[in-house]
């Protein structure tokens, strides 16, 4: 088989580049590792994307400019980014709009709750799922060809020139079906190494072991290793991820967004020890969830406990699992395995640390406390009506940082510094170019789309040359 563009993975990024080589006028083949009802990798749980713009427009409820984006990424990567294809990102996220909605992804006002992006992140009408269906009619009413339950084996790369991949797809008797596709330009597009627990602990050691994988199973880096064999330059750290506290009843993978807690902001987080380790109430929410998942990773056993009383229940969207509940702080500890006295002790010391004053959680209150280490800086009230609840939280990994450096054309980069001509990457594979550490609500969307838009024309542009 032989077609103009190959494309590895099913999510956003993919179709983005797939829609925009077929727009370019080359014949485009993906193949997603995924069956066909699970296809689509991490973009199936995804809600949103952060754009920038000039102005609102109805749904978004203002501008965000892109000085405003980047000041909002360098603060949670702490500038740990590549500034040039961080700028990039950012001021061509300003086309994503248009470009979805040309490709028949559809829009709707953001949802409420804790999240307070209406004015930053563009939702999808129908969530992931549905944006992702518009994007795959698009690309096949293209002549995009899909093979699902489709597998990279092995690549043929000669200094750094992509020749042809070895794909797994099907059966033959009890074989898998094997094929080599030969293309003239090939996007990596498959995700980072989330699923694979054994590359994590090699990153994260024997505490990886209790990540929960909030995103697609298939996400193995099984693409990434290859082209690492084969000489890619790498970029970002093996233990930077999205990472977010999730229930910790969800499943050990896929449980996607609906798993996430927004109730840590109202109340006291607490480790297995009964005992509070960070700030819950530091800043928005959507510009701290992200940092919870490594709190909660580097806490004893990875497990932490998020402990409300009765005024702050309604305030935060609800979660899939029910809370435990009690009449008295003592039983609730009982159910959720701390010990009492300790727990007592240490939402007593909280309460008596909270200064009075008017609680609204839309702004940055000056509800806070005095003396307590760690401190709660806003919507900080004492967990003193019953009943209280308590949600207990785990390490839930959306996706890894690093992957392959790639240059502003979404070219990768071999190690020897060279840019290889016909081997480009987009999404979460190279997300770590931009993303060192930290996380940005909406951003991984927004790389997928940008970049996926780029490596899908400048591959369509090499072929026609």
């Amino acid at each position: 088989m032989t077609y103009d563009v190959l494309i590895a993975g099913g999510g956003n990024a993919a179709l983005c580049a797939a829609i925009s080589a077929a727009k370019g006028g080359a014949s485009v083949c993906i193949v997603e590792a995924a069956p066909k009802a699970w296809r689509g990798g991490n973009t199936r749980h995804t809600r949103n994307c952060r754009l920038a713009h000039d102005e609102g427009n109805g749904i978004l409820t203002g501008p965000y400019p892109v000085e405003e984006y980047m000041e909002d990424l360098m603060r949670v990567t702490k500038g740990v980014t590549d500034e040039e294809l961080a700028a990039l990102t950012l001021e061509r996220s300003k086309e994503v709009w248009d470009f979805l909605a040309e490709n028949g992804v559809h829009f709707q006002p953001s949802l409420g709750g804790t999240l307070s992006l209406g004015r930053t992140n563009a939702f999808f009408m129908g969530g992931g799922r549905s944006m992702l269906n518009a994007l795959y009619r698009t690309a096949e009413d293209l002549g995009v060809v899909v093979y699902y339950d489709a597998a990279v084996t092995g690549l043929e790369i000669e200094d750094g020139f992509f020749l042809a991949a070895d794909v797994t797809h099907g059966w033959d008797g009890d074989s898998p079906k094997a094929d080599r596709i030969e293309a003239r330009a090939f996007v990596a597009a498959a995700g980072g190494f989330e699923a694979n627990i054994e590359w994590l602990t090699e990153a994260w050691g024997p505490a990886a072991q209790n990540f929960l994988i909030r995103g697609t199973p298939y996400n193995t880096g099984g693409l990434l290793r290859l082209l690492m064999d084969a000489g890619v330059q790498t970029t970002g750290e093996p233990d930077q991820c999205h990472a977010v506290a999730v229930d910790g009843r969800a499943p050990k993978f896929d449980g996607g967004i609906v798993t996430r807690l927004d109730c840590v902001p109202f109340g006291v987080v607490l480790n297995a020890d009964a005992k509070r380790f960070y700030d819950e109430g530091e800043d928005f929410w959507p510009k701290r969830y992200a940092i919870w998942g490594r709190l909660v990773a580097a806490q004893p056993d990875q497990v932490g406990h998020v402990i409300i009383d009765a005024k702050s229940f309604d305030l935060f969207m609800p979660s899939v699992f029910p809370p435990e509940t009690a009449n008295t702080l003592e039983e609730l500890a009982t159910k959720i395995g701390l010990d009492p006295e300790q727990m007592r002790q240490t939402v007593d010391t909280f309460n008596a640390a909270c200064v009075p004053g008017a609680f609204d959680h839309t702004v940055h209150d000056e509800c806070h406390t005095e003396g307590l280490e760690p401190p709660k800086s806003h919507w900080a009230r004492p967990i003193s009506e019953p009943p209280f609840y308590a949600y207990t939280l785990r390490p839930g990994i959306t996706f890894t940082y690093m992957g392959v450096k790639v240059n502003r054309d979404a070219r990768v980069v071999m190690e020897n510094g060279t840019v290889s001509p016909n081997l480009f990457a987009a999404g979460e594979i190279m997300a770590g170019n931009i993303l060192g550490q930290g996380y940005l609500a909406g951003i991984g969307m927004t790389i997928g789309s940008v970049f996926g838009r780029i490596a899908g024309t400048e591959a369509a542009r090499h072929v026609r040359n």
